[in-house]
Parts: structure tokens; C-alpha cells; sequence
């Protein structure tokens, strides 16, 4: 009996995010207005983990994480040393023409060191501001106001951060005792993840009432857990429309803060949550802090939210391909393409959307660089020892011997500069 499989000859709906439902935000310096929420690509950002007092060593990292990718670099300003090292650090930045904004971390004495060191109020785009620390009792409100009324009379964005390590407990142990009075008490973890909204959304409001536009404030609520994170976050876009910052905090290090951090983020993203992220990574000995730059982008470019860099297709090695010439030609190609990003943003426009295909054999070589702006398909075990460079679907060149590396890398310039050239001007 005939099968109907009229039904499967429809199209196939393509998956795509959704639309995000946040009100917009900016955060500016100078001529660099970085838009947050609304219509606005998710913004990648990072923090610095250089001593704020060293203003040379902050501003030079800054700059490091800008030319990643970070569109926002956030301090650290913990003590009056590093409040008065803030305008220096900007002054540093502003010289090597990096105009990225500073966001400056506040915990437990934001409300002293904004109003002391008006210079650093000033010199800092965006200031985050966590509702667990500002104080207890009388002078919680207080010192918030505080913070709150140099954003307002200085026009910055804040960041409200609300995180579970650091949760308002005089709240926490407000909705425990609410909770106990239920019929049917929830669990502890929903009463924190309550917690967290409550104060995230309430801050807000508080903030609004005290003067600081709406437009001005961001939300986070950090917690370490992905389906905790996914969880409160669902809850608080339901709640209400700020823009809304990702991370899952103290991701930790290595493949374990990656995975985390992309499967949390991907989620959210991937329903219209989320308006700017960072990946908390642990770096590992000797790994530069960019890495957490480079991790975002790549959940972004990912996704098909964001394009940073051109993208590399190289296959994973199999018996076929018992040469490592392959794997090493996909390193150095992707490691170049990465260093040029600075300088070919501004010389090149449109580069980022660039495909390259470094393949190692026979089987998919072909096919995989005729799909890419650019591929080569290197000989895999037993394969004649030549390889063909493909360019926008047509087989251009083959090459052979030693130096395919550095002929190939050649080819990829070349095609750079002839293709995205031409747009410049």
C-alpha cells in the first residue's frame, strides 16, 4: 500500500530566534554609542582582572578585550585608589583611540565613590550595581539613592545585577517566612529564584521612582546553574521589558565553562531573551582573558545572531587523513583571520561574513570548499599529493609541496583584499 507523503512536501519551517521584547538602552562614550535591547544586535561584554589602581595595565587589557570583540569592558571599583585611577584609564584608552565604554563594578561602597571621586563617575559609560550589598535597613535605600542620582545627573546606564551569591537576605528571609505561611510552600531553590526576580524587578522600579529613566537601566539575575538560569530568566522577561544582561556566573573553566555557558545562553537566546552576555570563564594558567570574548562571539555567530570573524569549516580527521597538515593549516588560518579582525573591520567591510574551508580529504573536500568563499582540500592517506583551492565555486588553483600553509594563507589575503576592497569608500 502507497504511503501519502503529501503532508511532508510541505516546506520545513526554518528555525530561527525569536524576536526580543526589551525596551532599549545606551550606553556612550564619546562618539561610540553602544545601543542595548530593542532592535539592537546582543552585545558581547567582559571585565577586566588587572589591579584597577594600575591604570596602564587596566587600559592596556581593556583595549585587548575591545579589539576581541567586547563592546563594553567592565572594572573593577572597590577602593577610593582605584575610584581615582578610573579617569586615567579612560584618558589612556581615549589616546590609543579606543573608545569602548567602561562599566564600573560596585559593590558595598558605590555610594561613597561615586559621590567622592565625581571625576570617575564621569569617565565610567554604565555603572552595575548589585542590591544585595548597597546596605541593610535604614541605609539600603539611602545608598542606593545615592548611586542612583549620579546616574541620573550624569545620564549613565546601570546595570542592576542581582546574583545568588550575594542576595539581599533581609528579602530572602521575607518571602521564607511569606512562604511559610502557604498552604503549599514551594521548595527553597523557588523561593530563591523569587528572591532574585523580586529584587531585580523592584530595584528597577525603585530606581525609576528616584529619577533615572527606564531606558537607562539593565537587568541581570546570576545564578551558576543552566536550567537555573533558564528558569529564572524565562520568568523575569515575563515579568517585565528592561533589557536584560546574560551570564551564567563563576561558569568555571576550560570546556566545563564553555559547554555551560553556551547551552544557558543558547536557550535563552535562542527564545528572545537576552540583550547583552558574558561568558564567565575561568582562565586557564597562561590563557589570555580575551578567550571569554571569543567564546560569546562564537555563541552569537552560532546562533546566527551575530557575525565577528570569518568562519572556518574544517572536517575532525578520520582514517583518511592520517596527516596533521590539515589540522595545523585549520589552526594557523583560523588564528589569522582572528588577528587581522582589528585592522580588516575598518579596512574591509563585510570580511566577517567570509567561509573558509580547510578539508582533509577526498570525501567531503571537495564538496564542503565549493560551498565556502574560499576552500582547499588537502590529500588525505593514499590520495594524489595535491591540493585543489576552490573560490566562490569554481576549482581556481592547486598546490603542491611544502609550502601549501603559507601559499594558501597568501590566496586567502589576496581574495580578501580584491573582494572587500572594492567596498571601502
Amino acid at each position: 500500500m502507497a504511503q501519502d507523503f503529501s503532508a511532508a512536501a510541505q516546506p520545513m519551517a526554518i528555525a530561527a530566534p525569536l524576536p526580543r521584547r526589551s525596551r532599549q538602552a545606551r550606553v556612550v562614550w564619546r562618539n561610540n554609542v553602544v545601543t542595548v535591547g530593542g532592535d539592537a544586535p546582543v552585545r558581547v561584554q567582559s571585565m577586566t582582572n588587572t589591579d584597577t589602581v594600575n591604570a596602564v595595565e587596566t587600559a592596556i587589557q581593556v583595549r585587548e578585550l575591545a579589539q576581541a570583540g567586547s563592546e563594553m569592558v567592565r572594572i573593577t571599583v572597590n577602593t577610593p585608589e582605584a575610584a581615582a585611577a578610573v579617569p586615567y584609564i579612560r584618558e589612556q584608552l581615549d589616546r590609543m583611540g579606543e573608545y569602548v565604554p567602561l562599566v564600573g563594578d560596585f559593590h558595598y561602597n558605590g555610594h561613597r565613590l561615586l559621590t567622592e571621586y565625581p571625576d570617575c563617575a564621569q569617565a565610567l559609560s554604565k555603572y552595575r550595581i548589585n542590591p544585595g550589598n548597597v546596605g541593610k535597613g535604614d541605609k539600603k535605600d539611602k545608598q542606593f539613592g545615592q548611586m542612583i542620582e549620579a546616574a541620573a545627573r550624569y545620564d549613565k546606564a546601570v546595570r542592576i545585577g542581582v546574583n545568588w551569591g550575594s542576595l539581599d537576605q533581609e528579602l530572602m528571609a521575607r518571602l521564607m517566612d511569606e512562604n511559610s505561611r502557604r498552604a503549599q510552600p514551594w521548595d527553597t531553590r523557588q523561593v530563591m529564584f523569587e528572591a532574585l526576580i523580586t529584587s531585580a524587578v523592584d530595584s528597577a522600579r525603585l530606581a525609576e521612582s528616584m529619577g533615572l529613566s527606564g531606558d537607562n537601566i539593565i537587568l541581570s539575575c546570576k545564578v551558576s546553574g543552566v536550567q537555573d538560569l533558564i528558569s529564572v530568566y524565562r520568568e523575569l522577561a515575563r515579568r517585565c521589558d528592561y533589557a536584560l544582561h546574560l551570564g551564567l556566573t563563576e561558569a568555571g573553566m576550560g570546556t566545563k565553562g564553555t559547554v555551560a555557558s553556551a547551552a544557558a545562553l543558547s536557550v535563552l537566546l535562542q527564545e528572545g531573551i537576552g540583550d547583552t552576555i558574558r561568558v564567565s570563564l575561568t582562565p586557564q594558567p597562561g590563557e589570555a582573558r580575551t578567550q571569554e570574548v571569543v567564546v560569546a562571539s562564537e555563541i552569537l555567530q552560532a546562533l546566527g545572531l551575530r557575525i565577528f570573524v570569518p568562519s572556518v569549516t574544517a572536517c575532525p580527521g578520520c582514517g583518511r587523513t592520517t596527516s596533521t597538515t590539515f589540522q595545523e593549516l585549520a589552526k594557523r588560518i583560523d588564528d589569522y583571520l582572528r588577528a587581522q579582525m582589528p585592522l580588516w573591520r575598518m579596512q574591509y567591510p563585510g570580511v566577517e561574513a567570509m567561509k573558509v574551508a580547510v578539508m582533509g580529504c577526498i570525501v567531503n573536500g571537495p564538496g564542503e570548499s565549493k560551498h565556502a568563499n574560499i576552500g582547499i582540500s588537502l590529500p588525505g592517506t593514499g590520495e594524489a599529493p595535491a591540493a585543489p583551492v576552490y573560490i566562490d565555486g569554481e576549482k581556481a588553483m592547486t598546490l603542491r609541496g611544502e609550502g601549501i600553509a603559507q601559499e594558501f594563507q597568501a590566496v586567502v589575503e589576496s581574495y580578501v583584499a580584491r573582494t572587500y576592497g572594492k567596498h571601502v569608500g
